[in-house]
């Protein structure tokens, strides 16, 4: 049997910033910016997507500067426009939001102590659950795959916004989707078809 392909689409992490290194979440769409080395990823993906040859048709991002930063030197080695589209954003933090894990054990260890029991269902002030993450990214590739019928794309966004398509391409369960190793500036590809998709590869780094 052939099965006809939707969509295929290239899933391409930020590059590292100062809050990579520091493990802290953060959700803020301005900052931080990429660092040396984030620069220094996406510049060794750019190039590994020209080189390779990809067939491109359209480049989306999330708002977030990071993101923005790299997908500009992406659409400018493969020399293409991008898009932005603002529920490609990474899951909010509420008020852990610039926190490392280290400090938020020490300024809300009963609210960690709850995320430690329900960690599925939690959500700090003002943030997002993991369902409701996921169902936000999973509506936002919905309609883009129906935008693009037989297209190619590259989507360039958050670590954990890639863990959340790949669990759902996969259909793995919530509690493990972040175990799914999504490094910055590596990349990621999914084909979708009409009642499947095919994880072809992921957190594929160049050399």
């Amino acid at each position: 049997m052939i099965y006809k392909r939707k969509c295929k689409i290239t899933f391409i992490s930020h590059g590292a910033t100062i809050n990579t290194e520091e493990n802290r979440l953060f959700d803020d769409e301005t900052y931080p910016a990429l660092n040396a080395t984030g620069k220094y990823e996406i510049e060794k993906i750019a190039e590994w997507v020209k080189n390779k040859g990809l067939k491109i048709d359209r480049i989306y991002s999330s708002p977030a500067l990071r993101t923005i930063q790299s997908a500009g030197i992406i659409a400018q080695k493969v020399k293409k426009d991008f898009e932005t589209l603002n529920d490609l954003t990474s899951r909010k933090s509420g008020i852990w939001s610039g926190l490392s894990y280290d400090e938020i054990e020490l300024k809300y260890p009963k609210m960690l102590d709850e995320y430690h029991m329900n960690p599925e269902n939690f959500c700090p002030q003002g943030g997002e659950t993991i369902p409701d993450f996921n169902k936000r990214i999973s509506d936002c590739i919905e309609s883009i795959i129906e935008k693009n019928l037989y297209k190619r794309l590259i989507i360039i966004t958050h670590p954990e916004v890639i863990q959340s398509v790949i669990a759902s391409a996969l259909n793995i369960p919530v509690k493990n989707q972040f175990k799914v190793y999504i490094p910055t500036g590596s990349a990621s590809q999914i084909s979708y078809y009409e009642d499947f998709s095919s994880l072809v590869y992921s957190a594929y780094l160049p050399i």
